[in-house]
């Protein structure tokens, strides 16, 4: 039984990481939500993220395949995202400390924090605490100065108000 949670655990944490990859994909990209979705579930992107190594002199990049997804919830997440994007960029715009911008944000940053902030809303069965850490932990894969700190503050804050 703990063997089956871990895997369905492991299975929602890689359609996050695939939900932010794909939030991006539809804002930056000529495909529709559907022809990225459809591309992702089929493995034809985003079935590999390169891994960094280093034996102390060097560092070395491998390409690692990625934990099998939910795909149901990566496809709910990813058009729920999508559909209410307006919304939810308003919303976040409010928790913004003051002469911050959301559109200035970088493009993952901005696709990672709507996918959260739409979970955190919207995603009751798994705790606030929880899904803050897999976002800052997604935040950390993607970027290694402040991002990570600020996601970790603007998620917790978000939490406290809406759970």
């Amino acid at each position: 039984m703990a063997k089956f949670i871990s895997e369905k655990i492991k299975k929602k944490s890689a359609a996050r990481l695939a939900a932010v990859q794909a939030t991006y994909m539809i804002e930056y990209g000529q495909l529709s939500v559907d022809e990225v979705i459809k591309d992702f579930v089929n493995g034809e992107v985003g079935r590999y993220v390169i891994e960094e190594d280093s034996d102390g002199y060097e560092v070395y990049e491998n390409m690692v395949e990625v934990e099998a997804m939910d795909t149901n919830y990566f496809a709910t997440l990813t058009r729920d995202v999508h559909k209410n994007k307006e919304m939810l960029e308003k919303s976040l715009a409010t928790y913004l400390k003051e002469g911050w911008q959301f559109d200035r944000f970088d493009g993952t940053l901005r696709a990672l924090l709507l996918c959260a902030s739409w979970e955190l809303v919207h995603t009751t069965d798994v705790d606030a605490t929880v899904l803050v850490k897999e976002y800052v932990d997604l935040a950390y894969a993607f970027f290694s100065k402040n991002e990570p700190k600020m996601v970790n503050a603007l998620l917790d804050t978000i939490a406290k108000q809406v759970r």
